[in-house]
């Protein structure tokens, strides 16, 4: 696609959607962010305007997913749009459990309403930001595009369902469909201007260590009673900003034909949660009072990549190993605080 086509990017105020915008804007791209800012700031959008540093545009539209006649109005003011990164929806496997009808709502039938504002506008180029718990307590590691999908938590059973429609959307309107089954993105820009700054209290590892250092929790709770060495549970750690990357690749990426097409965006290689809390540890030099918990309801035991569909066919490689992407989180938690 030509730099002058305008790339709508749902929850481009969030985490990882703000460094996908980022990115797209350092490669020239108009971005349009339609965000309901529930969960993230609107200060994003000049933060990454500065950092861009005059390439690119950005306009943000405020609405909302779940609100089907704001989807088609995004479409209407901005005519220009060729391609959908679709970022938004909620993302806690735990509060998943919890509310599943919420989640359900918000993340498949608002995925509903943006492929029917689609296909009303002839919008034809999606890249869908899905997610490894679609592979669930997998036996197999690490992890193909190919595995079964045995998802154990309500989050990743939205996930399967959304990524069910779009071979359903994409057989009926053609087009291509990029999945991209995100792994576990921590880090931030190395800037700090950039990072994980959730409204709400942080359910994901990385977040939740950064409240307890800074004192907003008084210990940071480890969950144990997994099937692992240390028993507590192995992810996948891939920085942002190479996710992000990610993304850039999947909007150059051409294939010979029209379909859909599933990629792992991961490190490849697995960690532990005791072995990222001592290595933020050792990296900044920080105390950390810890405490076990029990096992989470819909968590895995271990879950990592195998990358090399998307090293061989999107041109894409991951760049930064533990150490990067726990210093740059932590320069963007102290920069957040001045």
């Amino acid at each position: 696609m030509s730099n002058a086509d305008t790339i709508l990017v749902t929850g481009g105020l969030g985490y990882i959607g703000s460094h996908v915008v980022l990115e797209l804007m350092e490669e020239g791209h108009s971005v349009v962010v339609f965000d309901n800012g529930s969960n993230a700031s609107r200060d994003v959008i000049d933060s990454v305007s500065r950092l861009a540093a005059g390439k690119g545009r950005v306009d943000l539209f405020e609405g909302d997913i779940t609100e089907p006649a704001q989807m088609d109005k995004v479409f209407q003011e901005y005519s220009a749009i060729s391609t959908v990164i679709h970022c938004a929806g909620l993302k806690s496997v735990a509060e998943s459990e919890r509310e599943p009808d919420l989640y359900r709502a918000v993340n498949v039938t608002g995925t509903s309403h943006l492929l029917s504002a689609m296909e009303r506008a002839g919008v034809k180029h999606f890249i869908f930001s899905s997610s490894a718990t679609v592979y669930g307590n997998s036996a197999i590691l690490p992890m193909l595009e190919t595995a079964p999908l045995s998802p154990q938590s309500q989050y990743g059973k939205n996930k399967v369902e959304i990524e069910k429609n779009l071979h359903a959307w994409q057989k009926k309107n053609g087009g291509i469909v990029v999945v991209l089954r995100y792994f576990n993105p921590i880090g931030a820009h190395k800037s700090g201007l950039l990072g994980d700054r959730p409204k709400k209290e942080a359910a994901n590892l990385l977040p939740a260590i950064l409240e307890t250092v800074s004192g907003k929790r008084p210990e940071l709770t480890i969950y144990g009673g997994y099937n692992t060495p240390d028993g507590t549970g192995i992810r996948d750690y891939i920085h942002v900003v190479d996710l992000a990357r990610g993304h850039l690749q999947a909007l150059k990426y051409e294939p010979d034909n029209d379909g859909v097409y599933i990629f792992n965006l991961g490190l490849g290689k697995g960690y532990s949660t005791q072995q990222v809390v001592d290595a933020f540890i050792q990296e900044t030099g920080l105390t950390i009072k810890q405490r076990r918990g029990q096992r989470r309801e819909g968590d895995v035991d271990a879950c990592y990549a195998d990358n090399t569909r998307a090293l061989q066919q999107l041109n894409w490689k991951p760049e930064y190993q533990l150490n990067d992407m726990l210093s740059h989180a932590w320069l963007s938690h102290k920069s957040s605080l001045m």
